[in-house]
């Protein structure tokens, strides 16, 4: 007997697509094949699709903000959000800031991740490496099970020069952490962002010409040599651009272990967004920015054809009010405006319309970009992100009959606005569950606050024993 059966499921793992029933035991999968009624509880699939829960690997929720406040989601709301869109393990940030030990970082996120509804695990933002306590901090980390670090080349409260970033890079290869980067110019930015300002260009709709592409190229470029120096592995986080993954697949080449991550705005949504009339512009600002309708053809490809490794949410939520998303009131400028927008829930159905739906994607493909390399890269494999024996029992019923409009008042994050408003998605989860628990119907909840739990991660394998530029340098007898 078995805890739970989903009977009559269609299937699909990230290599293969079959039916079977799928007999769940203490939360993982514990049989797959022809298994009849021996299940305390039977779930009736009735020939519908199950896939694994999604992993999403880029939100921002219960973060610290470097001016005092808190995102509109806490661990609680965003959580039931990505549930009820069919997300079951989530990896948000952890911010440190000036002054601030790692440490304390770690287990201030940890206590406020106890109201999680689904499994967790999180990076840590650095912005202070040079913490007399940084490296030590950063051991005890890897011991406890926290794998990767995040860093930015801009913004002032959280972007970090070189020498810093080299500082990360050495302390990642010490302890066997990952680096993920958010690439932009910041040089670049401020000056165009002066200009445009000088000019009275202040609209939500020159947030686009404030970064350009060169600003994210460039400091992909950089940050790859940086993982080619130190042959650490690296994730370019959100890349927007046709440039950027130029730049990837040249580091590739030279023996690099670098992923690139694309979101659902980059390939869903239109600049047009920014220039809606009045403040309502602002609910498309985020950065990078939109781009244009030829670089979104681009990255469509790029997930075709295996270039890019994860699609994620980047579900960073502020309420669109003047405490939040217009801190500096509603006639700011469009670089004084906060950046970010919620898409946790949104995220795969609308990748199932406009990917599997629309014949972009194949279901397996599909299953490794919203859920199975997430998992790998970011060492929550073999337990989270397919549909195998072993793996926790994270599963999807999709609905592929549905026929909808996303509308906020249907979603259950803490937030007054979604840039998705009125597109059409044709699928949706039925049933999700989580470790073997159903946690949401639809666009209901019904699991419990509290139940998720941290899934410890491991270390980030490396495509190479050595980088060109490690073997260039250990010509001469030296290690970095």
């Amino acid at each position: 007997m078995f805890d739970t059966v989903i009977r009559n499921a269609r299937c699909a793992s990230s290599t293969d697509v079959f039916e079977a029933d799928i007999g769940i035991s203490d939360g993982r999968i514990a049989e797959l094949g022809s298994i009849g009624d021996r299940g305390a509880e039977i779930i009736d699939a009735a020939g519908r699709l199950v896939t694994p829960g999604g992993v999403d690997s880029h939100l921002h929720i219960d973060q610290r903000k470097g001016h005092g406040r808190i995102n509109a989601d806490d661990f609680y709301s965003g959580t039931v959000s990505a549930a009820c869109g069919g997300t079951t393990t989530v990896l948000p940030f952890s911010p440190q800031y000036q002054g601030e030990r790692i440490r304390w970082v770690a287990a201030d996120y940890r206590e406020r991740a106890r109201k999680a509804v689904i499994d967790y695990n999180f990076h840590l933002i650095v912005t202070d490496p040079s913490h007399p306590d940084f490296d030590d901090d950063l051991a005890e980390a890897a011991t406890a099970g926290l794998r990767s670090l995040k860093i930015f080349t801009t913004y002032a409260a959280v972007g970090i020069a070189d020498r810093d970033i080299i500082t990360v890079f050495a302390a990642a290869r010490r302890h066997g952490f990952m680096v993920m980067a958010h690439c932009e110019n910041t040089g670049i930015i401020d000056h165009v962002t002066k200009v445009l300002l000088e000019k009275g260009c202040t609209q939500p709709r020159f947030h686009l010409a404030s970064r350009p592409t060169l600003a994210e190229a460039e400091a992909v470029f950089r940050i790859c040599s940086f993982a080619e120096l130190f042959n650490v592995p690296t994730m370019i986080v959100h890349v927007s651009t046709g440039r950027a993954l130029d730049v990837i697949a040249l580091s590739r080449a030279r023996g690099t272990t670098v992923f690139a991550e694309t979101c659902t705005q980059y390939l869903t949504l239109d600049q047009s967004l920014l220039a809606a009339p009045g403040r309502a512009g602002a609910k498309g600002i985020f950065s990078p920015p939109l781009r244009d309708a030829e670089n979104r053809a681009r990255l469509w490809q790029a997930v075709a054809d295996g270039q890019v490794d994860v699609l994620s949410s980047d579900h960073s939520p502020y309420m669109f009010n003047e405490q939040e998303k217009f801190p500096h009131g509603f006639d700011a400028s469009f670089d004084r405006i906060a950046s970010g927008i919620p898409g946790v829930e949104a995220r795969m159905p609308l990748l199932f319309t406009h990917g599997v739906k629309e014949g972009r994607l194949g279901l397996a493909d599909f299953v490794s970009l919203t859920a199975t390399n997430a998992a790998r890269i970011y060492g929550l494999h073999p337990r989270k992100g397919d549909l195998r024996v072993g793996f926790d029992a994270d599963l999807c019923i999709w609905d592929e009959n549905y026929d909808g409009v996303i509308r906020n008042e249907l979603m259950n994050h803490n937030v007054d606005f979604t840039p998705y408003e009125g597109m059409r998605v044709t699928a949706w989860p039925a049933v999700t569950l989580s470790r073997g628990e159903i946690v949401s119907r639809y666009h209901t909840f019904c699991g419990k606050r509290g139940r998720g739990q941290f899934i410890p991660a491991a270390p980030t394998p490396r495509r190479c024993r050595e980088t060109d530029s490690e073997m260039e340098i250990a010509a001469f007898g030296v290690t970095l």
